[in-house]
């Protein structure tokens, strides 16, 4: 699967583009603030509906303009798919494929799968927990859609308990009936959900290891575990003996919304010890490791989108990296970097072919 052709209008600081790509490396070039990010961001829409950095799709639309349109047509096992977003203001976005609206956004999710590599990763290493279920998630909706309906319910059922919680608390009445039935709906969408982000894991750490292995050349041991209550005890029975606690905090305070994974570098927390470069490697090779889930439970490769990561990484590092992703095992790659001479560099010494695209405020030349 690749990229043929995207279109954007009124799209962040694009008034208007069009842009054809090559089936292998494109690399968008230019200063910090040019855009070339945003390019990124519109594929990043056409693939799985939305932002991967801000989820107000009002917030994308240019400046002084009432709406935006991404367009792109990607070829998919040898037949076009011809895939749009628009967005007007104060109105529901819409969603087509091959000029067919969408009644579910869900439904879109994993027909074209992608990975994206960011600076703005490092939230997944620094921040909380949430982050990281994110990730999870991401992962496993692009090959399940059966999971995203059920982490919908889940939330749903969730956000009722505690809602309850709190009428409990500001009115005194308590009904253990119907606290029951819910109880009884968050543990079955509960436990589905911990089965499969526990099998995913169990097959996700050894690529990751490989990955990591391999970009760092073998010099550091690290560590990628699944936290789950779950593991260690029944999530009906976790309920009952929190019940208490639960009311007297207004919320849910066990369940698989407190899922997490633990990062590590020899025997010690990433995030407190693992070096910029370390934390940048240990996130290149997650999302390496995704891209590989997916294409191996998909069949075809994703696209792969790589946003100034030469930063912070030695040029060994870059080097192995870029020719990893420019083999076989990989296939349509975009990135971005503010040197041109350093991506024509490194694609030079690694003899592969790179298609140049360089980004001047919105404005583009091929």
């Amino acid at each position: 699967m690749y990229l043929q052709q995207l279109s954007v209008i009124n799209f962040k600081n694009y008034e208007e583009a069009e842009l054809v790509f090559s089936e292998g490396v494109n690399a968008f070039t230019g200063n910090n603030g040019a855009g070339k990010t945003n390019l990124l961001d519109a594929i990043h829409y056409l693939s799985l509906c939305k932002s991967y950095f801000n989820p107000i799709d009002s917030q994308q639309i240019k400046q002084g303009t009432d709406f935006f349109i991404i367009t792109g047509l990607f070829n998919k096992n040898q037949q076009n798919e011809a895939v749009a977003c628009s967005v007007k203001r104060n109105q529901k976005k819409q969603f087509k494929r091959n000029k067919k609206d969408y009644q579910r956004l869900a439904d879109h999710i994993g027909l074209l799968p992608l990975v994206m590599i960011s600076p703005y990763d490092t939230s997944i290493i620094t921040e909380g927990s949430e982050e990281r279920r994110k990730f999870i998630d991401n992962v496993i909706s692009q090959t399940d859609n059966h999971y995203l309906d059920e982490l919908i319910t889940y939330n749903k059922v969730l956000a009722n308990r505690n809602a309850l919680l709190k009428l409990i608390a500001d009115t005194g009445r308590y009904d253990p009936h119907l606290l029951e039935v819910l109880d009884e709906q968050l543990v079955l969408s509960g436990n589905r959900i911990y089965e499969r982000r526990k099998a995913f894991m169990e097959g996700f750490t050894a690529i990751f290891n490989k990955h990591y292995s391999f970009i760092s050349d073998d010099a550091e041991l690290v560590e990628l575990v699944y936290e789950s209550q779950l593991i260690h005890d029944d999530f009906a029975a976790l309920l009952k003996k929190t019940v208490e606690r639960d009311r007297v905090l207004e919320r849910t305070t066990v369940g698989i919304h407190k899922d997490d994974l633990q990062f590590g570098i020899h025997g010690m927390a990433m995030k407190k010890f693992g070096s910029q470069g370390q934390q940048k490697s240990f996130l290149i090779a997650l999302k390496l490791a995704q891209y590989t889930f997916l294409y191996q439970q998909k069949g075809f490769k994703p696209l792969l989108l790589l946003d100034d990561i030469f930063d912070k990484l030695d040029d060994e590092r870059v080097t192995k990296l870029m020719k990893m992703v420019s083999n076989n095992d990989f296939g349509q790659v975009f990135i971005t970097d503010t040197s041109v001479s350093r991506v024509e560099q490194i694609f030079a010494k690694i003899t592969v072919d790179v298609k140049l695209f360089n980004v001047t405020k919105g404005a583009i030349d091929a």
